[in-house]
């Protein structure tokens, strides 16, 4: 029975070269586009004998649907599937923008997640191995193509990660209710990974010990708490925000 399924956009594509070139079967380019960006992952290409097909945005907007493709699609093989955080990190143009979730175990929690990640140009999503949803069939279609388009990181240790991650420059900021400090005082202009926990239960310990910072989304009505899709989108949009002014 055929794995093959197809992923959209330069992280995604790239990082998939880097890390596990193997599981390509072929790639679909913009013939429009002849910027730098274009022509690395062309040479990537060629260096690892991948199929290069170009085609123009009609086709590539009919095989994303509303996926946004960025001008380039591959075709992988799903049973082959793994991309590991150093190989996203290092295709990087910008400062990280990563959302790490401390175990979620809704599938429909996880899709949007996936696409608001997708919206406000998440670089990858990371999440642990164990007691979480991972990337289901119900996911997939919930993400409704973000799945394809944005990264996912599993990891066996995510203390672990989150500890690498912070060797490389970037800060954790965990998003909790009962932080000191609001997301209005935030500092949100460099590298950045958002650490959200789980429903209901929030961050483990660990988790919330290794972060950088803590702070809350200021909570006006008689609501406690909000999904953790919702509370994603709000510190996305405002990283965004922050960067655009500086």
């Amino acid at each position: 029975m055929s794995n093959l399924r197809l992923i959209f956009g330069f992280h995604a594509v790239t990082s998939r070269l880097r890390q596990n070139p193997g599981s390509i079967r072929e790639i679909f380019l913009d013939s429009a586009r002849r910027d730098q960006r274009a022509r690395d992952l062309a040479k990537f290409a060629e260096v690892q004998n991948i199929r290069l097909i170009s085609c123009d945005q009609t086709r590539l907007a009919a095989m994303a649907g509303n996926a946004r493709h960025q001008g380039v699609a591959a075709n992988i093989d799903a049973s082959r599937s793994h991309v590991d955080i150093e190989d996203v990190l290092d295709t990087l143009v910008e400062p990280a923008l990563l959302l790490v979730l401390d175990g979620i175990h809704d599938p429909h929690n996880l899709g949007a997640c996936l696409r608001v990640a997708d919206a406000f140009g998440v670089h990858a999503v990371i999440a642990p191995k164990d007691r979480a949803v991972g990337l289901t069939a119900t996911v997939h279609k919930v993400a409704s193509g973000a799945a394809d388009a944005v990264p996912y990181v599993s990891v066996t240790n995510l203390a672990r990660t989150l500890r690498e991650l912070k060797q490389r420059g970037i800060t954790l900021v965990g998003a909790a209710a009962d932080a000191d400090s609001d997301l209005n005082s935030a500092r949100l202009d460099g590298p950045i990974a958002w650490v959200l926990g789980a429903e209901g239960k929030g961050m483990r310990r660990l988790t919330r010990e290794t972060c950088d910072q803590l702070v809350s989304i200021p909570m006006l009505g008689s609501v406690e708490s909000l999904n953790v899709s919702v509370s994603a989108g709000i510190c996305l949009f405002e990283t965004r925000r922050q960067r655009a002014e500086h």
